[in-house]
């Protein structure tokens, strides 16, 4: 296992979208090295591309903070289902420290990924397990949470980041 270094924005790979994987056996190792240096960050979730690695993967563990450790990594994921219902929260990202969005996403999301034993999965997701989902399947496609804010506050939010990089 190792620490992975976490890309910042703006890098480029944070803006590419991903290729599939085409054998789990192939990303053993990088889910270890996610998981690891997610947990070190202290992040929710970490997608393969944050870490330089342009492949179809993220990790996450959305109640580990309040003692609840349930990891899950999804490989290949795909967006099966989500719920009309909606609602803004606030995500941070750890490509993109100090800086909070308030995002709007579905409040539910289906997704169907393979798991590391090479199975397919199809699972259902809901509140803070939805957003950390959804958002690193952003990372999956070449997106970040302010891909998901109305111009004017992604570029308030943007310079806000920029300010304190310097």
């Amino acid at each position: 296992m190792s620490l992975r270094e976490i890309l910042l924005w703006p890098d480029e790979r944070l803006k590419q979208p991903c290729e599939t994987v085409a054998d789990v056996a192939e990303v053993e190792q990088l889910v270890t090295d996610l998981f690891e240096t997610m947990y070190d960050a202290p992040g929710r979730g970490l997608a393969a591309p944050q870490v330089g690695v342009l492949k179809r993967v993220f990790v996450m563990d959305a109640g580990w903070k309040e003692g609840d450790m349930v990891p899950l990594a999804c490989i290949n994921p795909e967006i099966v289902e989500v719920s009309e219902e909606t609602a803004s929260g606030p995500e941070g990202c750890l490509s993109i420290p100090g800086v909070t969005a308030q995002v709007r996403r579905p409040v539910r999301v289906r997704m169907a990924f393979t798991d590391l034993s090479g199975a397919r999965q199809e699972r259902d997701f809901e509140g803070s397990e939805a957003i950390v989902a959804q958002h690193e399947y952003d990372h999956l496609e070449g997106l970040v949470h302010f891909d998901r804010l109305d111009p004017q506050e992604a570029k308030a939010l943007k310079l806000e980041y920029e300010a304190q990089q310097s």
